[in-house]
């Protein structure tokens, strides 16, 4: 049907390669982009993110949040009780814990590179980084659980603000 050296035929979008110059060439800002229509390398923009946490795309129903955390670190323990959450680590390895309370975290898995954690909304959870390196990860939250624009360069910042 369709290969990656053609474009898609789209009649109401001229996505033909090389009609956006810099498209590829430049890192996009680390910043919020939503809600807007965005796109981007969602791995790159992961692995450059130094901050403890920084909403990347914030819309109505839906949020993206990049993180990064630091060696011996944690998440933290939360819950979100009407949010459903999906992170993808994209570096380093840690051990992602969920249980129904916060004293009975009974699901333990190790995680690293390229592996989702899955949270159903009402679920008790962490994420310890075992590793010798920062985690970095994207996080959806459904819906948004960050105000728009969110940063908290550190966890300090973070539990500061929750």
């Amino acid at each position: 049907m369709y290969d990656d050296y053609r474009s898609y035929p789209c009649p109401y979008w001229d996505n033909r390669p090389g009609r956006y110059p810099n498209h590829d060439r430049y890192p996009i800002r680390l910043r919020d982009y939503g809600p807007y229509p965005f796109v981007t390398n969602i791995e790159e923009a992961a692995k450059r993110n130094n901050y403890f946490r920084l909403a990347l795309w914030t819309g109505s129903y839906l949020q993206l949040t990049l993180m990064s955390i630091n060696v011996g670190d944690d998440i933290g323990l939360e819950m979100h009780p009407d949010v459903d959450q999906f992170i993808r680590i994209e570096q380093g390895e840690g051990i992602a814990m969920m249980g129904n309370r916060r004293d009975n975290l009974t699901f333990r898995r190790r995680v690293r590179d390229d592996y989702v954690i899955l949270i159903p909304a009402g679920t008790w959870h962490n994420l310890v980084n075992t590793g010798n390196i920062p985690i970095k990860l994207y996080s959806i939250y459904a819906p948004p659980e960050h105000p728009h624009g969110t940063v908290h360069r550190t966890k300090e910042d973070a539990e500061m603000y929750e």
